[in-house]
């Protein structure tokens, strides 16, 4: 009898140690509810990461842009035209002219005899460094510039860049800070230079044909939406190269879908984007900020702008 009345009490112990259908679908439902609320948390802290990162790059361009204008007079123009001779840059862009201050001084020395060589960055034979991939000149936001891209209407491998310089109000006013062949010194900044804008964020164009950092055309032969930009850019290309209304285009969120958002500053960050002032500081502005955005482009407007990041 004391026998059976063990193994009575052995079956009720496995018993009562299993668990139940509801209860595992009960601990299914609150693991769910955890990673529920914390996969947007882990995407914060990676946005905010990427954020970071991106000023942080956008500052140490705005170091080496001073320590340029210090050593050789006026900040690097923003692209430079021709004629395309050995002893021009053709279409090379601000960044190109920096990329020494980087600690980058080999993609400088090799790009010069590229040049030397052949005038002509795109081609026959395309520059080596056309396709190089710079990390300073990219924001990890976007994952489409950790590598080269391919361009189809030039058939080239591209690297591309985060950040291009503002032109002005737009690429032919020439009112801002970079444009073709601009020779622009810090004399040259009356508004300021914590209220003038150097250098934003655009991502490359959907299909890469714009947003190249090493040299570009751009539009009209201006290095436009390749490498500089204004805060209220026209669409001057032919419809059939680029299919976008004309614009004026606005300070305004864009997505990467998107060809015609090629046509003004924004981010993948929320709310805003980066930009580097012309005295070496960088401000995340909102894209509330888009009706002082000319004043902000102009070095030499004489606005009165009021704002805050």
């Amino acid at each position: 009898m004391a026998g059976n009345n063990n193994r009575s009490a052995g079956r009720a112990v496995r018993a009562r140690a299993g668990i139940t259908l509801v209860e595992l679908l009960v601990v299914i439902a609150i693991l769910a509810l955890l990673f529920g609320l914390m996969v947007p948390a882990i995407q914060k802290v990676r946005a905010a990461a990427a954020n970071a990162q991106c000023a942080n790059n956008l500052r140490q361009n705005g170091v080496a842009l001073h320590n340029a204008h210090g050593g050789n007079g006026p900040f690097p123009s923003g692209m430079y035209g021709g004629p395309a001779d050995a002893n021009h840059l053709f279409m090379a862009s601000w960044m190109l002219a920096v990329i020494p201050y980087l600690e980058h001084d080999n993609i400088y020395r090799e790009a010069r005899a590229d040049y030397r060589n052949q005038p002509q960055p795109l081609r026959p034979i395309p520059h080596i460094h056309l396709k190089t991939v710079v990390k300073v000149f990219t924001c990890p936001a976007d994952p489409r510039v950790d590598r080269a891209q391919f361009a189809p209407r030039d058939a080239v491998l591209v690297g591309l860049t985060s950040y291009l310089g503002v032109s002005g109000t737009n690429t032919l006013a020439t009112d801002g800070m970079f444009f073709t062949d601009s020779q622009i010194g810090l004399r040259d900044i009356t508004d300021g230079t914590s209220n003038t804008l150097m250098v934003g964020e655009r991502p490359p164009s959907t299909d890469f044909q714009f947003g190249w950092w090493y040299a570009g055309a751009g539009q009209l032969f201006t290095g436009s939406a390749d490498m500089v930009l204004g805060v209220r850019e026209t669409n001057f290309s032919p419809f059939s190269l680029v299919p976008c209304p004309s614009g004026v285009y606005q300070y305004t969120p864009g997505r990467l879908d998107n060809q015609c958002d090629m046509f003004h500053f924004w981010s993948l960050h929320p709310g805003g984007a980066n930009f580097l002032f012309c005295d070496a500081s960088v401000h995340f502005l909102p894209y509330s900020a888009n009706p002082i955005m000319p004043a902000l482009a102009s070095r030499s407007g004489g606005e009165a702008v009021s704002w805050t990041d």
